[in-house]
């Protein structure tokens, strides 16, 4: 896949080029050209018309990567081909819930609900196909809040596979409904376990399955899990090298391991395709900046500040756009809020990101995370009084989400609220609040194994006991996080720094080395690694 320009004026003319195909998109079935090589082996039987039968598997690989956009636009083609194919409904139904992420809205289950109803109305001519669609129904039916929904479907797809063991489509949808109905904050992760346990003997069977290996990887996204991981993240963009999200989604996995350039070149390679299907008026254009999320993450730790720059500078000369399933969302405004916060905190530019201001189009959410940076980098310089104003901002979105119920969300912002304050009680000389607060939030984090916003609790935790000059300490808080976030750059540094003050040398020669390999081709001008240049180059 070729990589995006490096320049910024090429990066800059690509946004603008790409700002243009998206005004321009059309409703075009161009899935239409993408064959299983593109999009993987599927194999779901119908009782559909003939001619049907591969767009129908066409439309399931097109889920079982979330190209949603596309599998919709596939199962309303099917259904106008073919009037009497019930399982086109379910099909459409299957594409507007998109289960990892989103709680559908009031208007979305009345119509997948809908949809359910037209392909019971169709009577659909096996019992298999009665089965897949009536746990369709069991989510859209009745009043139940999301999670009773998802558990519901869920038990009803254990069924489907339990009753058709043959059937590989169920037992992959099954594992993903393990997935969707997963308790928030499960320390356990039983569900992904169970899901794991399924899919690694389905991967055996179907190595070119996309769902298979996608679940796979999702089911290992964890840091205690994530080792695991990597056999189905190596191969899933092999098997669906159409599909953006195929191409980004092994970098979860690269990501939990470290493996920066892995992570470079699949939200590289992910960025190219979204950009390519969307000059070819195909949907999902938002699916880039969940790539460059990650993109711009893998760059801090590698030394390659100048290139986040550009893809700030790209993203800004974008127009504001649909969230990656056109639900609303402008995930610009969530990229112009998360990535200047991250770069200025990363590289510890604290007036810097004291001073940044909420991006324009940002909700609620994206604005937490201007104050979250905001607060940490007028506490860092000595100025409580400001960050305690950011604080209350914070507090105030967490109360808004708290009356909407979104209580996950509201969970996170509440960290990120006790992270600032940390660095408040830090200011004001209250080191063993401090701590305390930070210990706690370090603690969630892994127990959930969550990614962290940008900088983890417990490397925040080490930074803070280096600055009171309790370094051994220090060195075993920053230990302990690099086996949870590895290869970090300042979770290496802090380590190396660690180790020199406590006079353990040979330790303090290896982290400064592993900075130096982290960062091997760039042209970082980072004082610590100015810093690591020289005292290597002393040795």
């Amino acid at each position: 896949m070729k990589r995006l320009a490096s320049s910024p004026a090429a990066l800059l003319f690509v946004g603008l080029l790409f700002a243009s195909v998206i005004l321009a998109a059309d409703e075009g079935q161009h899935h239409e050209g993408l064959s299983p090589e593109q999009l993987g082996q599927v194999h779901f039987a119908v009782s559909c018309a003939p001619p049907v039968q591969k767009p129908f598997e066409r439309g399931v690989a097109l889920l079982h990567s979330f190209w949603y956009e596309e599998a919709e636009k596939q199962f309303t083609q099917i259904a106008k081909e073919d009037p009497t194919c019930a399982m086109a409904h379910w099909g459409v139904a299957m594409s507007i819930w998109h289960q990892l992420w989103d709680r559908p809205d009031t208007a979305t289950l009345q119509r997948g609900a809908a949809q359910v109803k037209q392909a019971k109305a169709l009577h659909p001519k096996t019992n298999r196909e009665r089965e897949y669609i009536s746990a369709m129904g069991i989510f859209y039916s009745g009043k139940q809040e999301y999670d009773a929904r998802s558990s519901a479907y869920s038990k009803a797809m254990e069924r489907v596979h339990q009753r058709y063991p043959d059937d590989r489509e169920a037992a992959a949808f099954y594992a993903l409904s393990l997935l969707a109905s997963e308790p928030d904050n499960d320390t356990t992760f039983a569900n992904r376990k169970q899901a794991a346990a399924l899919l690694e003997q389905l991967f055996a069977q179907e190595p070119n399955h996309p769902g298979i290996a996608h679940y796979l990887i999702h089911s290992y996204d964890k840091p205690q899990l994530a080792e695991s991981g990597l056999p189905a993240a190596r191969r899933y963009a092999q098997i669906a090298p159409a599909s953006p999200h195929a191409l980004h989604m092994p970098s979860h996995i690269f990501a939990r391991l470290g493996l920066w350039q892995d992570d470079i070149d699949s939200n590289l390679a992910s960025i190219a395709a979204t950009r390519k299907t969307a000059a070819m008026h195909m949907g999902g254009a938002g699916h880039q900046f969940h790539a460059m999320d990650f993109l711009v993450y893998a760059y801090l730790q590698t030394g390659n500040e100048v290139k986040v720059q550009q893809v700030i500078e790209e993203v800004k000369a974008m127009p504001p756009t649909k969230d990656m399933h056109e639900a609303g969302y402008d995930e610009r405004a969530y990229a112009l809020s998360k990535f200047p916060a991250i770069y200025a905190l990363e590289l510890r530019h604290w007036e810097d990101a004291a001073a940044l201001m909420p991006a324009p189009g940002a909700d609620s959410g994206d604005k937490a995370i201007t104050y979250w940076a905001r607060a940490i980098g007028a506490a860092r310089t000595g100025n409580a009084a400001d960050a305690r104003k950011d604080v209350a901002e914070i507090e105030n979105i967490h109360k808004e989400m708290m009356e909407k119920k979104k209580t996950f969300y509201a969970g996170v912002i509440d960290d990120s609220r006790r992270e600032a304050a940390a660095w408040i009680a830090h200011d004001e000389g209250n080191e063993e609040e401090a701590i305390t607060t930070l210990r706690g939030i370090a603690e969630k984090e892994e127990a959930t194994g969550d990614e962290p916003a940008g900088i983890p609790a417990r490397e925040m935790l080490a930074d803070l006991l280096l600055e009171i000059k309790r370094p051994d300490q220090a060195l075993a808080e920053y230990e302990a996080d690099l086996k949870f976030n590895p290869n970090r750059f300042n979770g290496l540094y802090g380590a190396a720094r660690a180790a020199e003050m406590s006079g353990k040398t040979t330790q303090a020669n290896t982290y400064y080395a592993k900075v130096l390999k982290l960062c091997e081709g760039s042209n970082s001008v980072r004082p610590e690694l100015s810093r690591t240049r020289a005292l290597v180059a002393q040795k």
